[in-house]
């Protein structure tokens, strides 16, 4: 299927690695043109910028803006428009964890977390909106997480910043629904990412039991396929959302989850 996104442009953070990196490569798969954002070893960030181009035949550009600092990601959207001459695409992506109970949880995770989290998407989606509007389309995906809309012990900060996201995606999907720009979240389930990976030895430790036992009773426990997601399963959910083919879909909390919610 033609997805007709060649020549469009986008912005994904957090995609030097993980799932960000994995849905900024299908987008440039499928002609789109990359702004990349996040943290790493420089060399390796510019070893995959330059792999991604090369592979695909797009220009990809890396923005290295803290996610923490409005001013810095009001630059990279500039940067991404400046350099493209439009921004048809952006992923809100980047993403931290800490796991500990509430009454023990450290006061600068939290605040960490939340701007991360959460206060990136809203100043990314602020500095966006104006140019989507003013070009009558755009599309905006937020990577929520089943955490969006259940809760987990041992996780107050990245459940809030989650459930957060959820309540952005929808009020910026109302106010845009007549401006041909959508809003809508991915909600995943566990990938086996780095930040899954230290999920599990976190977990190990509040909970004092091995990791084997951690991955099976706890992490994949909540999820009926018994597996974890694929990135190639969210691109594809990604794919559908920034088309034209997603153009009714307004608001939606995207599941991929393994029925993790239905329950």
């Amino acid at each position: 299927m033609d997805l007709k996104l060649k020549g469009q442009a986008a912005l994904v953070t957090g995609s030097t690695g993980g799932i960000g990196h994995a849905l900024a490569d299908a987008l440039a798969a499928e002609g789109v043109n990359v702004v990349l954002n996040g943290l790493g070893d420089p060399a390796a960030i510019e070893a995959a910028r330059a792999k991604m181009a090369k592979d695909h035949g797009v220009t990809v550009l890396y923005h290295g803006a803290d996610m923490t600092k409005p001013s810095e990601i009001a630059d990279m959207v500039a940067y991404a428009v400046k350099e493209f001459g439009r921004l048809d695409i952006l992923i809100n992506n980047a993403g931290i964890q800490h796991v500990a109970p509430i009454e023990d949880f450290p006061l600068d995770q939290w605040d960490r977390i939340i701007a991360i989290n959460l206060s990136s998407a809203f100043h990314g989606m602020r500095a966006a909106i104006p140019t989507m509007k003013a070009q009558k389309r755009g599309r905006i995906v937020n990577i929520a997480s089943a955490h969006a809309l259940i809760a987990s012990p041992f996780k107050s900060a990245y459940v809030a910043a989650k459930h957060g996201i959820a309540g952005l995606t929808k009020t910026g999907a109302l106010e845009l629904a007549t401006f041909g720009v959508t809003v809508n979240a991915i909600c995943p389930g566990y990938v086996k990412t780095a930040i899954v990976e230290k999920q599990i030895a976190d977990q190990a430790k509040v909970r004092g039991m091995p990791e084997d036992q951690v991955m099976k009773d706890v992490i994949l426990a909540a999820q009926p396929s018994k597996r974890f997601v694929t990135v190639e399963e969210l691109s594809g959910l990604l794919l559908y959302l920034v088309s034209d083919a997603g153009a009714s879909t307004n608001g939606a909390m995207m599941t991929a989850e393994g029925g993790w919610t239905a329950q």
